[in-house]
């Protein structure tokens, strides 16, 4: 496998794996699973109760601070999809479509434009021009 493709498979288990911490699982694990089904002789169901068991020994596992066990989840997913696309290539472009839908969009900082004018005053100090800078709040109660 070569080395897009391998990082394709560990984009999507690693997505898989931190959907199994969302509200949005449901949804994930029916995609994923019929996604997995396709390219085997896997029931659709079967591989979901499969990614539920999975999803239940990763909370625990988490949960108890056992990183081991928690790499090893991602790695049985990490196989599996690499399994997939080895046996369908052209799956390839699902997949990315896939971790696409998945895989909330990364939205850039707004920039602002601020400008301020100062005419017929004297500042004999320093000026800081900034869009924020964090709390206006003094400590104080409201």
């Amino acid at each position: 496998m070569d080395a897009e493709l391998t990082a394709l498979v560990t984009a999507g288990a690693t997505t898989l794996v931190q959907q199994m911490a969302t509200d949005a699982w449901s949804r994930t694990r029916d995609r994923v699973a019929a996604f997995l089904a396709r390219r085997s002789s896997a029931d659709p169901s079967a591989v979901a109760a499969e990614l539920d068991a999975a999803r239940a020994e990763l909370a625990t596992a988490r949960q108890d601070g056992d990183e081991e066990t928690a790499a090893d989840v991602q790695g049985e997913w990490r196989l599996r999809m690499r399994r997939a696309l080895v046996a369908d290539p052209d799956a390839a472009a699902e997949l990315r479509a896939l971790l696409g839908e998945l895989t909330p969009p990364v939205t850039a900082p707004q920039i602002g434009s601020v400008s301020n004018s100062f005419s017929g005053v004297a500042h004999n100090s320093t000026v800081i021009q900034a869009g924020s800078i964090g709390s206006t709040d003094s400590g104080g109660r409201r």
